[in-house]
């Protein structure tokens, strides 16, 4: 059987955001829920890496459906005393932030499929003094080359960060089975690359080290 990152020639990048959308929607409930708990637990450890010792801000999104969920990692970087501010999507296919508590509501956005926080809302650049970014995607290669959902939101994001110079550690979020192989994801110019993903199963340094992530 041909696995969904076996193609005969180089898919698009729809086809394998398609691919691997279709691919989570065959995953139990309790699957999604053990890689929840597994995800929260690697992802504090990251934050303490890149913030030892100290309470930090971490930008950190709501996944919904059957995106990895990233509740249970909201809560526990709480827990661990850090602020943790999430998106709201804005025209212009910009990010405003929210720092989200226990008590933070939540309604649908007008423009994309997420759930977003009821709250103040601070300008993109509030992500610059962040200590690092848990950030969304249906795919990532060993190259660092990450597909998201298709907005380009957080690469609009990284592209103006990157060119202050101010980017903070960014690392994205996949189930284990989303990590594909090198040269699997057609790069283009606007793309972001990351330096690490973060799985259940723990925290993956990618092979090209000297692009931003």
């Amino acid at each position: 059987m041909q696995r969904p990152y076996e193609w005969t020639q180089m898919p698009s990048k729809e086809d394998i955001r398609s691919s691997r959308r279709l691919h989570r929607r065959t995953l139990t409930p309790e699957h999604i829920a053990s890689a929840g708990e597994s995800l929260a637990r690697h992802g504090t450890t990251w934050a303490a890496r890149v913030s030892p010792g100290t309470a930090a801000t971490f930008a950190v999104y709501l996944g919904v459906a059957f995106e990895p969920p990233t509740l249970p990692l909201i809560r526990s970087l709480h827990e661990a005393g850090h602020r943790v501010l999430l998106p709201v999507c804005e025209p212009g296919r910009q990010l405003s932030w929210v720092y989200w508590t226990p008590s933070t509501a939540f309604v649908r956005s007008s423009y994309a499929p997420i759930d977003e926080p009821e709250g103040e809302r601070l300008e993109s650049s509030v992500i610059a003094g962040a200590a690092g970014i848990f950030m969304p995607a249906t795919a990532v290669d060993r190259d660092g080359n990450r597909i998201g959902q298709g907005g380009g939101y957080y690469d609009r994001l990284l592209q103006g960060l990157d060119a202050s110079g101010g980017r903070p550690p960014t690392i994205a979020v996949l189930y284990d089975d989303d990590l594909l192989p090198s040269g699997s994801i057609p790069a283009e110019a606007f793309d972001r690359p990351v330096q690490q993903v973060l799985t259940p199963s723990g925290i993956v340094q990618l092979h090209d080290a000297a692009k931003p992530g």
